[in-house]
């Protein structure tokens, strides 16, 4: 029977801490990652994806950058716009590392001197726009930022792929005369409209007015056809009708084409019996 000595024990230990030291050099970076190895200090590669292996204590894997698209939603408050409207803006940024190396050495911090970048140049693009541009012209104003911020942020390996501005927030005041100004805008509209339509209807009406001029006979038909539509409208209308009114290609009385009628066309004036003619 073997006797396990202090001796062996220690050494058992000895190979333990050895082992537990080399394998945390063993890391497991996902797909989209990627880590920066440093050596004594000194930037040496970056790995990634998969197993990798750095020597422990001499070496580390720090940081473990995402290659996957970002989004980060930002704010610019009180900023006022070219013709002096104070405006808050909410917008939103889409960015990706695309070269991991640049974005370890070249800032301290990728993330935050990204979406401060945003908010200045997002400033500056809207003091260069008017107010009506700022709320007609999101999508212009949004890639234009895009170019400026994609520009400053390419020494540090990020690519900016699109800049949208969410929503405008307008002071209550002002808001309020918008609102009168549309207002005021739509019932200008409404008049010139109805104004527009009285003159075409002019128009018409002097066209038909020569048309009937040139033929009498086709303007008593239309009188008689305006009598009968007016006479369908309901029972029991009266319409006072002059009875010497020469007729529309009829001869005779005119008792027996026109006179006071009812609602139902029929004569209230017979002629013979109530004729103002009759002695």
């Amino acid at each position: 029977m073997a006797v396990i000595t202090g001796g062996d024990i220690a050494l058992i230990i000895v190979v333990i801490i050895i082992l537990i030291i080399f394998l945390s050099g063993l890391h497991i970076l996902k797909e989209w990652e990627r880590g920066a190895v440093f050596t004594l200090g000194r930037f040496s590669m970056m790995k990634g994806p998969g197993i990798i292996y750095v020597w422990p204590i001499i070496s580390k894997v720090s940081p473990i950058l995402s290659t996957r698209v970002q989004v980060v939603s930002f704010k610019t408050e009180s900023t006022f716009t070219k013709d002096n409207v104070p405006i808050n803006v909410d917008a939103v940024m889409y960015f990706q590392i695309i070269d991991p190396q640049k974005a370890v050495l070249n800032v301290e911090n990728f993330a935050s001197a990204t979406n401060y970048s945003a908010q200045t140049t997002l400033r500056e693009v809207l003091g260069k726009s008017s107010f009506d541009e700022v709320l007609s012209e999101r999508e212009k104003l949004g890639e234009e930022a895009r170019e400026i911020i994609d520009e400053k942020t390419e020494n540090w390996g990020i690519k900016v792929s699109a800049v949208e501005i969410r929503d405008v927030i307008v002071p209550q005041n002002l808001q309020e005369a918008m609102s009168r100004q549309a207002s005021a805008e739509r019932e200008r509209r409404s008049r010139v409209t109805l104004a527009l339509a009285e003159v075409e209807a002019a128009q018409k009406m002097v066209e038909a007015a020569n048309q009937y001029k040139d033929d009498p006979t086709a303007f008593q038909l239309r009188w008689l056809n305006i009598l009968y539509e007016i006479g369908l409208e309901g029972k029991g209308t009266l319409m006072m009708v002059p009875t010497f009114v020469p007729t529309a290609g009829i001869a005779g009385n005119p008792f027996t084409a026109m006179g006071m009628m009812d609602a139902s066309g029929k004569n209230l004036v017979t002629p013979g019996k109530n004729s103002p003619d009759k002695k």
